[in-house]
């Protein structure tokens, strides 16, 4: 299990592979060497996905060179249930664990054989009745990202997965803008807070940027999980390819989260260890800003604050205003009482 101040990272390798197993091994050997907990690719049947009528929306029309159609374009980048297996195989040898995106209901009782770990509901899906009421049957954890969602599509899938028998402490929500890539102003991070505070669920963000901010923030925020299309190579023919980051992107994307959840800490203020050696030479300790005669007393005009690394520290001013001295003191000496 990961440790719960750890952001949970999916490398989302989607259909980036462009139907070919080479490539995406080749996804899975650098999402695991950047670090990512999970690497994740979608499941379906064309068949029960879309009809051949179906158009091509903006974004793939503009990143992909054959313009058939989406059925056309789906099916070519269709995963067999072998090739599956072959890469569940092939993650687990890399050390980084297997999810995948289902699209229908038969791809989610293929996935049931797997064991995985959560359910991911894509933002296509979310308001698919028959579809939600099925995964909820699994009983198991459940990612799923609201793009294309308005609070009110959101509170009917929820009404329709508990209702169904799934326990909302099994429900990750994350905010997605589902446009290829997403415009960094439409990122809308802070809708996560909302989410979690109206619908009193665990949150995280789908992240279709170029960049790495919107992640960042998502995470300083509280995002549970953070997700990120990655790709081989930006300028490939296909829907994603163009909104991912690179396997060299993706390295540094992991590595400025996992150094942003060491700056974030926790909620106690501490004196750490890296500091405290540096305590006794910049705070300040009490001095004679005039000379002082034995049995004189302390007052504010004889007294004044110096860095120093002994004495009597000023945080005891109060204690030692209108106190006789012990000693002589000498201007700029330190007060020892």
């Amino acid at each position: 299990m990961l440790k719960k101040s750890k952001t949970i990272i999916i490398a989302e390798a989607g259909v980036n592979h462009n139907g070919k197993i080479i490539y995406a091994k080749k996804l899975i050997d650098g999402a695991a060497s950047a670090g990512a907990d999970y690497i994740k690719f979608q499941t379906y049947d064309v068949n029960l996905l879309a009809s051949k009528k179906a158009k091509l929306a903006n974004y793939q029309k503009k990143n992909i060179k054959k313009k058939n159609g989406q059925f056309r374009m789906l099916e070519n980048l269709q995963l067999s249930k072998k090739d599956h297996l072959i890469l569940y195989k092939y993650a687990k040898k890399k050390k980084i664990k297997f999810l995948s995106s289902a699209f229908d209901t038969k791809s989610l009782d293929f996935l049931s054989t797997l064991n995985l770990d959560f359910y991911k509901i894509p933002s296509s899906e979310v308001n698919n009745v028959p579809y939600l009421r099925h995964i909820a049957k699994f009983k198991k954890k459940i990612i799923m990202s609201t793009g294309l969602s308005s609070l009110k599509d959101i509170r009917f899938s929820l009404n329709i997965l508990l209702k169904s028998g799934l326990s909302k402490k099994k429900i990750f929500l994350l905010q997605c803008n589902s446009e290829y890539p997403s415009p960094v102003k439409d990122s809308n991070i802070r809708a996560m807070l909302g989410i979690k505070k109206l619908f009193k669920v665990d949150i995280g963000y789908s992240d279709h940027t170029q960049g790495i901010e919107s992640s960042l923030c998502a995470v300083a925020l509280g995002a549970k999980i953070i997700e990120k299309h990655i790709t081989l190579n930006k300028k490939l023919s296909g829907p994603d390819h163009s909104a991912s980051a690179d396997l060299k992107e993706f390295k540094f994307f992991v590595q400025k989260i996992r150094n942003l959840e060491l700056s974030l800490g926790k909620s106690k203020k501490v004196v750490t260890k890296s500091e405290i050696k540096n305590l006794k030479n910049v705070r300040k300790y009490l001095f004679a800003k005039l000379p002082i005669q034995k049995g004189e007393k302390f007052t504010e005009k004889n007294l004044f604050a110096l860095r120093g690394n002994k004495g009597t520290p000023v945080k005891n001013w109060d204690k030692i205003i209108g106190k006789k001295s012990k000693y002589n003191f000498n201007e700029n000496e330190i007060i020892k009482h």
